[in-house]
Parts: structure tokens; C-alpha cells; sequence
């Protein structure tokens, strides 16, 4: 060793050279030499256990040409770095989307590329769900053998972990046995199946549960929420957890008709009055009298007594009677008015964003579409409110309150609109005052976009083209676009590639950025377009296969 780290100049190794040898080959050949001896000697150390066969998947293969997208969108997930200049499409933006299909026509993952999917689902979490259950029971077995991949031992999701329907003493064993996140995932299927046979499972394990497991299974109980689950959820509101408990109480404010709502009607509806207004030609005022104490009544259903810092006592107290008392309590308590009647009404002493701020968050928890409704408004008046906020947030942040000082967030209550009626005041929203607030809004709309909905959100980037701004500016929107629009839009947008007149106040080069952001455009939503013809085994758009640069670049056939 000292001959080969110093040199057989300095060192002369003590081994045999042969006539006509040099040192240092006799060196290297003693080494040799020594290494197949040293492991010829070796002892064969006792047989380690083998692994049991991996359990069967009975779920259909890809279709060839699916299972070599897949390959390509996997080898390429390294490859970008959030740079969106260049006309290629982003595989890596696309893997969710294509992993999200292959799971609605319930394909199975090819066993070759599993080691590829778990590196993948390690790497990105917002991959792991929709990785996992692709990857099904294989990936659990092999993650079981692997450390680099425990973690799906700790998110599993999807049907493929649990037991079969109807084999209740697996699915016992499993709740009794299994790691947290099997237990999880096997209560939230359970819900999602029968949810008195998953209260009843969470409901006989209760009283040993840690209490922040005890959290996390409470949380399940949001799937299939009933009337059925109040008995358990009140005696919840006992719990010796401060976490569990304001689970408990906001679960509860939730069922409308539940003795908790009861109660919290009673004190919000203390809290707000008509009142006729001192000027006899202004209509009736809604006055506010927030609560004096936060007794232990309230605190058992949940109202936290300590107020956060540079919020007063009292009106902590009533935002959180107000949003947890059921929604219809008010027509009865302000006049017999409609939701939308009521938000119209003026409150007193300047407190009307607070009272909204609250109804809004009612309105979210209560699922209640007819208060979201009356609270959003129409879309030119939330953007005029949004507009007169002091130091609003920049385009892409997207719109967390419509008027000054207000905590509502516009996206959430977007969110319990019905499908097509969100999009419908999104594209309104944006076809008025363009996209500078729209991207949060944008992102609870369903995909693919309807049809005025992308055309407002491609109009209004248009706009912005014409008006000289850079392409990055709105890259969010631009990415959202990719992943979103409807992919049959790609022909009527292969117009907005081409180059046009610079504007003369426009920023240099801005158009040939915008050519290059819209050809990008139009090439993922045709690529889109050919993926999803291959999971459903169609042939692809196009004349015949890519030849094999363009499927290394993952441009479309």
C-alpha cells in the first residue's frame, strides 16, 4: 500500500518482478492477485430471509404509447429549473396532469418504471398522491425494501392500500395494526364509502389515540360530514385537546341544524339588530353590539377567549359567533331579508367589513352558495372594491380581500360556486379589468377551462401584449394557460405566434418573447391533446409517429 500511495521510484514494493518487468506492473499484478484470493477465501454468510412476491395489481397496463410518454415525462423531470423562455413545452408541468389522467381510467404503472415513479414522487411532493396511486400495491412492496422511498409508506393514498370493500376484518386489522398513514387513508376511505362504518372505526380506538392523531382523524370526519357524526363530535368538544376541540366546534358550525349552531345562533344573533337610521330617508342600519365576556360556554364551543395581538377582545369574540353561526339564522333575525338583501344593508359605526369578513367565512364552512354569491357580488364591482385597497398585492398574488382592510378571501368563495357560474365570474371578472388580480381566482376554476373562460384569460394576455409589457410579467397566468385551457383551443391560437409591429412605447423585444410564450402555448396544449389520445389508445394527431428528437424534446407527434 505505502509502495502504490508513494510510487515504486521512491518505494520498492516487495513483490516478484518477472525479467523485463516493470515495479509497477509487478505491483499492480501482486494486487491483483491478492484480490482474488482474498475473495475466493471469503466465508458465504448465512442466507438472509427472502422477500415475499410482490402482491398482484389486477388494474390494465398503458397503452404502448402511454407507457412510453410516461418514460420520457419521468426522464426529464430534472431537466428544468423554472426557466420559461424557449417555445418547448415544460414536461415537468406535465407530468401531474398526465399522472391525474392515467388514474381516472384506472391503468397500473409498468413494474420497469416504478423506481423511476418513487424517485419522482420523493422529489415532488405534489406528485405523491397521484404517484402512489398509479404505482398501486407494487410500490409499497418495494418501498419496504428501500429507505430512499419510506415515504410512501407514510402518504399512502388511493384504493390500491386498502383492504377490499366488505372484508371488514382486513380492514379491522389494518385500523389496529397499520401506520398512521394507512390508517388514515383507510378511515378516509371508509368515509367516502359508508361514513357511519368509518365513525365507528375512529369511534373504537378513540379514547387510546395520541392527541394528535386524534386531530388527524377528526379531520377525516370532514368527508361525509352528517347530522349522524354531531353525537361524537359534541362529546369531542370535551376533549382534553385544545386542537381537537376547535376541530370539533368548526365541524360542528358546519351542520346548520346541529345544538352547537343552535347555540351560536343564539349569541351572534344578540350581537346584530335593525335599527331605523337617524337620517328617516336612509332605511334601516344594521347595529353592532359585540359580546362583553367569552364565558366557558362559548370556550366549550369553541370561541378561543385570547384575542392575537392588535385585535380587540370583543371583536375577536363576535367574528367568530358570526362565523359559526348557521347562515340562515339571519333572514328571521334582519327582517325576513334574502342573503343578498342583508349584505346590501348598511352596519353602523363603520364595522360592515367586519360583519362581511365573518358571514364570508360562514359561507365557506357552511358551503353556502346563495351568501357566497350575495357576498362576491358581481365581478366589476368586486374588482372596484379590490382596486381601493391600500397597497394591493401585485397581479399575480390574486385578490385575498374585495374591499379595505378586509381578511375575506375571494378565491375560497369562489370556490363553493357551482362549476360553471365560478368560471362565468372569472372571465367577466377578467374580461373587465383584464388579469392583474386573476390568478388565484383562475386557480380554482375546474380544467379544462370552459370556453369563455379561456378565451377572456387568452384575450387579456393578448392585451397585454399589445400593450408592450414582457411575456413574464404574466407567467403565471401563461403556465396556469398551458395546464388549463381546453387543448382543442391550440388551432385558433396558432395566429398569436407570429410576430407582429413593435409598440412605440412597447419594451424592446417584447414581441418576440410574446411569439416564443405563445408558441409554447400552442405546442403543450396539442402535446396535451396526444396524451390524451394515448391513454385512451386512439391514434395520435398526426401524420405518424415523432421521429426521436422530437420525442426527446417532447414536442408532439
Amino acid at each position: 500500500m505505502s509502495a502504490a500511495l508513494l510510487g515504486t521510484d521512491r518505494r520498492t514494493p516487495d513483490v516478484p518482478v518477472r525479467a523485463g518487468q516493470e515495479a509497477a506492473a509487478a505491483l499492480l499484478d501482486a494486487a491483483a492477485v491478492s484480490t482474488v484470493r482474498r475473495r475466493a477465501g471469503l466465508r458465504p454468510a448465512p442466507a438472509a430471509e427472502r422477500p415475499a412476491p410482490a402482491p398482484p395489481d389486477p388494474r390494465p397496463e398503458l397503452p404502448d404509447a402511454a407507457r412510453r410518454r410516461l418514460a420520457l415525462l419521468l426522464a426529464d423531470r430534472g431537466g428544468h429549473t423554472g426557466n420559461r423562455r424557449g417555445a418547448a413545452p415544460d414536461l415537468t408541468e406535465l407530468l401531474p396532469q398526465w399522472l391525474a389522467a392515467a388514474g381516472e381510467r384506472g391503468y397500473r404503472a409498468p413494474a420497469a418504471l416504478l423506481p423511476a415513479l418513487l424517485d419522482a414522487a420523493r422529489a415532488r411532493t405534489d406528485l405523491r398522491p397521484a404517484a402512489l396511486a398509479l404505482a398501486g400495491p407494487r410500490a409499497l412492496w418495494l418501498a419496504r425494501l428501500n429507505d430512499d422511498w419510506k415515504f410512501a409508506l407514510r402518504g399512502i393514498g388511493g384504493a390500491a392500500a386498502i383492504p377490499a370493500r366488505g372484508d371488514q376484518e382486513a380492514g379491522r386489522r389494518l385500523w389496529e395494526e397499520g401506520l398512521f398513514a394507512e390508517r388514515v387513508a383507510l378511515l378516509s376511505a371508509a368515509r367516502r364509502l359508508d361514513p357511519a362504518a368509518g365513525l365507528e372505526l375512529l369511534a373504537s380506538t378513540w379514547s387510546t389515540e395520541r392527541a394528535e392523531d386524534r386531530l388527524m382523524f377528526l379531520d377525516s370526519l370532514r368527508e361525509g360530514l352528517s347530522a349522524a357524526d354531531e353525537p361524537f363530535l359534541e362529546r369531542a368538544l370535551s376533549d382534553r385537546s385544545r386542537n381537537v376541540r376547535a376541530t370539533a366546534a368548526e365541524l360542528l358550525s358546519a351542520l346548520p341544524g346541529s345544538a352547537l349552531a343552535t347555540r351560536m345562533a343564539a349569541r351572534a344573533t344578540a350581537c346584530l339588530r335593525l335599527e331605523a337610521a337617524e337620517d328617516e330617508e336612509g332605511g334601516p342600519v344594521v347595529v353592532v353590539e359585540a359580546p362583553r365576556s367569552c364565558d366557558a360556554g362559548m370556550e366549550r364551543d369553541g370561541v378561543v377567549a385570547k384575542a392575537p395581538a392588535g385585535r380587540g377582545e370583543r371583536a375577536w369574540w363576535l367574528a367568530q359567533l358570526l362565523e359559526s353561526a348557521p347562515l340562515g339564522a339571519w333572514s328571521g333575525q334582519l327582517g325576513g331579508r334574502g342573503p343578498a338583501e342583508i349584505v346590501a344593508l348598511p352596519v353602523a359605526e363603520g364595522r360592515r367589513t367586519e360583519v362581511h369578513d365573518a358571514w364570508c367565512r360562514a359561507a365557506v364552512r357552511q358551503r353556502d352558495t346563495a351568501w357566497a354569491r350575495a357576498l362576491l357580488g358581481p365581478p366589476s364591482a368586486a374588482a372596484d372594491l379590490l382596486s381601493s385597497i391600500p397597497g394591493a398585492a401585485p397581479m399575480n398574488a390574486g385578490p385575498s380581500a374585495t374591499e379595505a382592510g378586509s381578511s375575506r378571501d375571494t378565491a375560497k368563495l369562489l370556490g363553493v360556486l357551482p362549476e360553471g357560474e365560478r368560471a362565468s365570474w372569472v372571465a367577466e371578472f377578467i374580461a373587465s379589468h383584464g388579469l392583474s388580480d386573476a390568478f388565484r381566482l383562475l386557480g380554482v376554476c375546474a380544467v379544462p377551462w370552459t370556453e369563455p373562460l379561456g378565451t377572456a384569460v387568452v384575450d387579456a394576455l393578448d392585451i397585454a401584449r399589445d400593450a408592450g409589457s414582457y411575456p413574464w410579467s404574466f407567467s403565471g397566468v401563461m403556465g396556469l394557460a398551458e395546464r388549463c385551457l381546453d387543448p382543442a383551443a391550440a388551432d385558433r391560437l396558432d395566429k398569436l405566434t407570429a410576430r407582429g409591429d413593435e409598440p412605440e412605447d412597447g419594451s424592446p423585444g417584447a414581441d418576440g418573447y410574446w411569439s416564443e410564450a405563445f408558441q409554447r402555448l400552442v405546442g403543450t396544449l396539442r402535446l396535451r391533446a396526444t396524451m390524451h389520445a394515448e391513454l385512451a389508445g386512439q391514434p395520435t394527431p398526426g401524420t405518424g409517429p415523432a421521429p426521436c428528437g422530437a420525442a426527446a424534446s417532447g414536442t408532439a407527434p
